[in-house]
C-alpha cells in the first residue's frame, strides 16, 4: 500500500484493486455523480478494469486517490490531482454521502494542494463544478480558489472554473 498523504483524520493512497467494490458502489449513487459528468460502472469488473488501467500515477506521478478513514481504515472516497483534457492540474474530490458534511473534502484538497504546490511544484492549480453543486464549490472557496470562468466541461454543461496558485 502506497501513503501518498497524510491528514489528522486520513490518508491518501493510491488505488488498489481491492477498493472495486467501493469504486462501484460510489459511482452507482445518483446523488454522488450527479454533478459529474460521469456516468456509472456497469459492474464491479468494470470498476476493477478502471483500477488496473488507471496510469495517471506513472504517467503524472500524481492522480486521484483513495480517501481512508485513520481510525476505522474505511476507503471514505477519493480526492487528488488530475492533468486534465485541457491541459490544466484539475483538484477533484467524491465521496459516500454518509460522509458528506463532515469536512473530509476540503481536510484532503487542503493536503492534495500543498503537495502539488511544495513537492510536485505546480505552478497553478484549477478546480471545476457544475453551477448548480453548490457543496463543491463551497469545498473550492474554502481552499482559497477563485473564481476565473464558466465554461463547459467533461460532460458538464454549465461548470464554474476556480482557481488557486502558491502564493
Amino acid at each position: 500500500m502506497k501513503v501518498i498523504l497524510q491528514t489528522s483524520r486520513l490518508y491518501l493512497r493510491e488505488f488498489q484493486i481491492d477498493d472495486a467494490q467501493s469504486m462501484f458502489n460510489l459511482n452507482n449513487d445518483f446523488d454522488v455523480i450527479k454533478y459529474t459528468g460521469n456516468k456509472p460502472f456497469n459492474s464491479v469488473d468494470e470498476a476493477k478494469d478502471f483500477l488496473l488501467n488507471y496510469n495517471d500515477y506513472t504517467k503524472n506521478s500524481f492522480g486521484r486517490w483513495a480517501v481512508i478513514d485513520k481510525e476505522t481504515h474505511k476507503f471514505l472516497g477519493w480526492c487528488g490531482l488530475k492533468l486534465n483534457e485541457e491541459g490544466f492540474v484539475d483538484i477533484g474530490f467524491r465521496f459516500f454521502k454518509n460522509n458528506w458534511n463532515k469536512g473530509y473534502a476540503t481536510e484532503a484538497a487542503k493536503a492534495c494542494l500543498e503537495y502539488g504546490f511544495k513537492k510536485l511544484e505546480i505552478k497553478e492549480i484549477i478546480g471545476r463544478a457544475a453551477k448548480e453543486n453548490v457543496a463543491s464549490i463551497r469545498v473550492l472557496e474554502k481552499l482559497g480558489m477563485h473564481y476565473f470562468k464558466s465554461d463547459k466541461c467533461y460532460g458538464i454543461n454549465d461548470a464554474v472554473y476556480y482557481r488557486i496558485t502558491p502564493e
